[in-house]
């Protein structure tokens, strides 16, 4: 099992990129599959997740060529889509799996999905229950509710459809499944999730289109859209964890090239420069329809503040590097609105609270958030207590959040179980070490 070993001490210093953003690799995967003709994908996401979308296209009769720096997709077309040899498996990827299910709902072929342990918990009745109203014939665990999920694919119709909950996800899988239905399709969110299939929609050309707070998309559009080359922009959420460690390590200076900064994804900047952080935003630009920019962040003496349900969905994936900062930071930190972090890779909330508190902060879990009370910057009362058993709970983000908050402990971490990194960000130790200096 791999483990991580952090040596605190040293200021985090130098220019980085991180992996292209995982969700924008995910959609530019799936239309491009969908797209007439070749497409080129360069600086894309070459984490686990994203790889298990790129085989299940595969599997799904698409020809994607893989490179280390590009992958070519050879699209066959909205209808070119065949049924798989077996089962996909879609490893630890909410995003692929319920994006996946919307798609296929819509074809004429029978497919199931699957996943590892942590997929086969996650709630997925949560897009099976819209995704019935609108025709589909989906079997799973417990009604639907649970992976793996059996899609029978059929005839599908629009739906005028509410979510409770703002969620990428759900949209997302419902604007797919949107795609083969016949009629039109409307769906609204209590708040604004991240807004990358929006994006992607209309720089292809697909009819969607945005009705005062409500999508509405055209189902089975009269014409196709071509492949084209697609430049992913860095992952934000990659980048969060230098955002925060650079601020809360003092003599830290480091610039992130090339990061997305989509507005629904970059809260945690809203966040983190209310709470004292110096963050500059340089060299704005747009790289397919995504807006982009390099980051430089330095060490500043950071203050606690109150997150309320308006900012978690741009910060729901932030949520556990957040949580470092805030127990390092002076004063007091409230989170609430956020159970969404509950049916995560983890049980966030509770991985976080239990792992921090192991290394001295002081936390009260809350059931949709916590509140933690900051050790402040300033010599032993700034610092976390090292720990020989910090446990990633196979949670990518859990593990390199505890990463970053042993840089600021007073002896060495040790991370367990750290090889789930590997689903969104392959290099993290190496490009970590390339920051650290003596």
């Amino acid at each position: 099992m791999a483990s991580l070993t952090i040596t605190p001490g040293r200021a985090l210093t130098g220019t980085l990129t991180v992996p292209g953003d995982k969700s924008v690799t995910h959609r530019a995967i799936i239309l491009t599959s969908l797209a007439e003709g070749e497409s080129r994908l360069s600086s894309y996401c070459r984490g686990e997740d994203c790889l298990n979308t790129m085989r299940a296209f595969q599997a799904l009769g698409i020809r994607i060529d893989e490179q280390p720096d590009a992958l070519r997709v050879h699209g066959k077309g909205m209808w070119g889509l065949r049924e798989a040899d077996g089962p996909i498996d879609c490893g630890n990827s909410g995003t692929g799996t319920r994006l996946l299910t919307g798609l296929l709902a819509g074809q004429d072929f029978f497919t199931i999905l699957t996943g590892d342990e942590s997929i086969r918990r996650r709630p997925m009745g949560r897009v099976v229950k819209p995704l019935r109203e609108m025709g589909a014939v989906i079997a799973g665990r417990k009604g639907g509710e649970l992976a793996p999920l059996a899609i029978t694919g059929t005839r599908l119709h629009g739906i005028d459809y509410t979510s409770p909950v703002a969620s990428a996800q759900i949209k997302s899988s419902l604007l797919f499944a949107g795609l083969f239905a016949e009629g039109i399709m409307r769906f609204r969110e209590p708040r604004l999730s991240r807004d990358h299939t929006e994006r992607m929609f209309q720089s292809f050309g697909i009819p969607l289109r945005q009705d005062g707070g409500t999508l509405v998309l055209q189902g089975r559009p009269s014409s196709g859209w071509t492949g084209r080359a697609i430049v992913i922009p860095g992952d934000f959420s990659a980048a969060a964890f230098f955002l925060v460690g650079a601020s809360i390590i003092p003599g830290s200076d480091v610039t992130i090239q090339n990061v997305g900064i989509n507005p629904t994804r970059t809260g945690l900047i809203d966040v983190l420069t209310a709470m004292g952080a110096k963050i500059d935003v340089l060299n704005r630009r747009d790289e397919a329809g995504e807006p982009v920019a390099d980051l430089r962040v330095r060490s500043a003496a950071l203050k606690g503040v109150t997150v309320g349900p308006e900012l978690i969905p741009q910060t729901i994936d932030e949520f556990p590097i957040l949580c470092v900062a805030a127990a390092v930071a002076e004063g007091e930190t409230t989170i609430s609105g956020a159970e969404e972090l509950r049916v995560k890779e983890s049980d966030r909330i509770a991985t976080m609270s239990a792992e921090l508190k192991a290394m001295g902060a002081q936390i009260t879990e809350l059931p949709d958030g916590m509140v933690i009370r900051g050790l402040g910057q300033a010599g032993k009362n700034g610092r976390l207590l090292g720990t020989l058993a910090g446990q990633s709970h196979g949670d990518h983000r859990v593990a390199m959040s505890l990463a970053i908050g042993g840089l600021t402990a007073n002896t060495s971490t040790a991370v367990a179980d750290t090889g789930c990194v590997d689903t969104s960000f392959p290099n993290f130790e190496r490009t970590l070490a390339s920051l650290l200096t003596a």
